[in-house]
C-alpha cells in the first residue's frame, strides 16, 4: 500500500486536497500512536512496540515505512525519531489530545487513568 498523496485521491475524497491525503495517513492504525509516542525522544522498535500497546510487528513496521515515506519520522542509530517536519506536527497534534481530554470529561463523564494529567503535561 502506497501513502496518501496530495493531488490524487485519497480514502473518502476525490478532491485530492493535502489536508485529506494527511488526514487518511494519520487515520491508518496505530499512525496517530507512533506519531505521539515518538514526542519523547528516539525509540527502537520493541520500545514502540511496547508503549503502543502490543501493536503487531506487522502493522508497526507498515506504519514505520508510511511514516518514514511522509518524512514524518526517519531511523537513526538510536531508534526511530521525529523528523523536523514530524516534530512541527506533533505540535499541531498535542493541543488537540488536550482538548479531547477536556472535551471527554465534561461532555462523556469518561477520564481514562492518567491520561489527562500525561495529556496536559505536553509541553
Amino acid at each position: 500500500m502506497t501513502i496518501p498523496r496530495p493531488g490524487t485521491q485519497v480514502r473518502g475524497s476525490h478532491s485530492g486536497s493535502p489536508i485529506n491525503a494527511l488526514f487518511d495517513l494519520l487515520g491508518r492504525r496505530w499512525a496517530l500512536g507512533v506519531l505521539w509516542n515518538l514526542g519523547t525522544g528516539p525509540r527502537s522498535f520493541r520500545d514502540l512496540q511496547e508503549v503502543c500497546g502490543g501493536i503487531s510487528p506487522s502493522i508497526l513496521n507498515s506504519r514505520l515505512k508510511d511514516l518514514r515515506e511522509a518524512d514524518i519520522l526517519e531511523r537513526s542509530l538510536e531508534g526511530y525519531r521525529l523528523t523536523a517536519r514530524g516534530m512541527a506536527l506533533r505540535q499541531i497534534i498535542v493541543p488537540l489530545g488536550q482538548w479531547s481530554a477536556v472535551w471527554s470529561e465534561e461532555v462523556f463523564a469518561f477520564v481514562k487513568p492518567g491520561m489527562k494529567a500525561k495529556v496536559m503535561a505536553e509541553p
